[in-house]
């Protein structure tokens, strides 16, 4: 799996709980002065907010080859993930990250399921580029919770 365009990574959060951080390949190896590009942040959520959407995750983390079991706050290495499942993944995470109302998180949640590809990736690339993004963001929820 080593083309995969997303990393979803454990972060361990106190003894007994974790966050998850997802990350996006760079579009190049290198950049204009010939240095490795890093792996680009895209979203990190943690409490709450994770809870509501964990069968989501397990979900994606299955659908990319991988057993539910193995997330786990000890986990080391990131899981891989396609661009498709990524995408989807990444737009959920923003979308229910700032959330406190567990209802709003329940819809946001099954509106972005029921997403063609197209919506996810229009909605993805609003959300995390450019100097709109926080609105792009906050455009959505209010779109997909209906409040």
């Amino acid at each position: 799996m080593a083309d995969e365009a997303f990393e979803l990574r454990v972060q361990p959060n106190g003894e007994s709980q974790y966050g998850l951080a997802l990350f996006q390949k760079p579009h190049r190896d290198l950049d204009r002065t010939g240095k490795v590009e890093e792996w680009q942040l895209v979203v990190r959520v943690h409490g709450q907010p994770l809870k509501a959407v964990l069968d989501q995750v397990l979900a994606t983390i299955k659908k990319a080859g991988y057993k539910a079991s193995e997330l786990a706050r000890t986990r080391l290495h990131p899981f891989q993930i396609p661009e498709s499942l990524g995408v989807r993944l990444g737009l959920l995470l923003l979308a229910v990250k700032p959330l406190r109302k567990a209802s709003r998180m329940s819809a946001i949640s099954e509106q972005i399921q029921g997403m063609t590809d197209e919506e996810v990736y229009y909605w993805f690339s609003k959300a995390t580029h450019g100097r709109t993004a926080t609105r792009s963001q906050r455009a959505l929820r209010v779109l997909l919770a209906e409040e």
